[in-house]
């Protein structure tokens, strides 16, 4: 149980606490079906894992089955299928859609993982492994709840539906056609998101925003092949000189985006909502040791957190060209290229700031050199869950009786491609109720989950449905 439940776990609802009490029983399961779960490499962005995308689909299927939810689908895409469950036996009850991700990050760079990335490894209070936090941890205890439900009063206290995806990794890209097929299926009263993250593991946190995202790759082709930089130096153009100065102008000298337009719309906090952030227990020093960063950088005037979660930016997430082995090759090599996302803030549209930097980088091209600029489609519109929505009001209460505080409310800097399908083809808002944490390394080396947030995670998600159930409080 949580850190705060123990004292009142005997005052708790008869039905609560006897799930709770089938939870606590079950841990040392728990884990080990992580273990089994994480140890799947369900890799969305690499083919030759498309066999393990579809085992971890059916692994998870087989689980939700014997959880006892009267419904288990696997639904086809032209990517990775989803996996949909529902139990609807709660009559007059809320329903809620539960999300979730099944599928992971490529493991690279292997060489500094300290453990097999795929042997989820418990050290301490600690299990490592790809995707036990991203998000094989969160999503999985939500089916042991049910399971834990089902098996213990033969009932869920409201009527839940799940649909777990296994593209997140790779954008979502063949989720808003799903959902739009599907829409019938999938109507609730809102989403209950098992992916996403708290702040920090040591204060209870609810995330009422996220970024949007834009992407997109370029490359600049110089000569018909790589030449010896001896004897065609200085003579033509080198591609990655080129690309260097088309990346170097993206950004002026206060940090801020060069790109004409690509702040146009944006709403600007006010005075107190910028002082509400600048009032959490953060510090950025605190935050340059755990980044390994030396210093902070960023749009000058605003501080660490305004910039991750308020402000839109844009990042470069790969350079590469010419011959990067060991030793020397004197090449110019026949092309360069770069890949780049934008993260977004309300106000901004991805497609719209995509062709902003397409036009900004064909308008600044070198001479010399050609340029092909490609857009993705992973996109997504910024997030932000209205004040008084019912789903976040009872995850306040529950983490304030889990954790004996009350959560703070915090943006996230990343993006999460479905919020903007529900709310779009659904009119289904999303409420964040992961256990996952930020510091957690996920797609890093040594992604993390720490195992007591499983229980906590549990008891978090039993008491909400029950609350929900109720329409009151929590209690006990």
């Amino acid at each position: 149980m949580s850190r705060a439940s123990e004292a009142s776990a005997g005052t708790a609802p008869p039905e609560l606490a006897q799930v709770l009490s089938v939870l606590k029983a079950r841990a040392d399961a728990s884990l080990a079906e992580l273990i089994e779960f994480a140890s799947i490499p369900s890799i969305s962005a690499q083919s030759q894992h498309a066999p393990d995308i579809q085992r971890a689909a059916d692994w998870l299927a087989a689980r939700l089955r014997q959880a006892g939810l009267d419904t288990v689908e696997l639904w086809p895409t032209a990517g990775h299928p989803a996996v949909y469950a529902e139990w609807l036996g709660a009559k007059g009850a809320p329903t809620i859609l539960v999300y979730g991700h099944y599928d992971v990050q490529p493991p690279d760079p292997l060489e500094r993982w300290n453990t097999p990335p795929f042997t989820p490894t418990v050290v301490g209070d600690r299990i490592y492994g790809r995707g036990v936090s991203d998000d094989k941890a969160p999503l999985l205890l939500t089916v042991q709840v049910a399971d834990a439900y089902l098996s213990s009063t033969g009932r869920l206290p409201v009527n839940v539906k799940f649909l777990f995806e296994g593209e997140e990794e790779v954008g979502s890209v063949h989720l808003p056609a799903l959902v739009a097929e599907r829409a019938g299926r999938l109507r609730a009263d809102f989403v209950l998101s098992a992916d996403g993250g708290m702040w920090s593991a040591e204060t209870p946190s609810l995330t009422v925003s996220a970024r949007g995202i834009a992407a997109l790759e370029l490359t600049v082709r110089g000569p018909a092949k790589d030449l010896h930089s001896g004897r065609h130096g200085g003579s033509v153009h080198n591609p990655l000189h080129a690309i260097a100065a088309l990346v170097a102008g993206l950004h002026d000298d206060r940090g801020r985006v060069a790109v004409a337009g690509f702040y146009d719309g944006i709403e600007e906090r006010t005075p107190e909502q910028r002082d509400s952030t600048a009032q959490l227990p953060f510090s950025d020093e605190a935050y340059l040791a755990q980044t390994g960063a030396p210093t902070t950088y960023g749009e000058e005037g605003l501080g660490t957190l305004e910039r991750q979660w308020h402000r839109p930016t844009l990042e470069l997430n790969g350079l590469w060209g010419g011959y990067t082995g060991e030793g020397s090759k004197t090449v110019l090599p026949s092309e360069a290229h770069a890949k780049i996302t934008c993260r977004l803030v309300p106000g901004q549209d991805p497609a719209r700031i995509s062709a902003l930097i397409k036009a900004h980088l064909h308008a600044h091209q070198p001479p010399g050199v050609t340029l092909d600029v490609r857009l993705s489609d992973h996109q997504a519109r910024a997030y932000h869950l209205p004040q008084g929505h019912l789903g976040g009001q009872v995850a306040r209460q529950v983490l304030a009786e889990v954790y004996g505080q009350p959560p703070l409310e915090v943006g996230m800097g990343g993006s999460i491609p479905v919020l903007d399908t529900f709310l779009g083809t659904l009119g289904l808002h999303t409420v964040f109720f992961s256990f996952a944490v930020g510091d957690e390394d996920i797609h890093a080396p040594n992604e993390f989950f720490r195992i007591a947030r499983l229980a906590e995670g549990q008891e978090s998600w039993a008491r909400y449905w029950g609350a929900l159930a109720a329409g009151q409080e929590p209690r006990g």
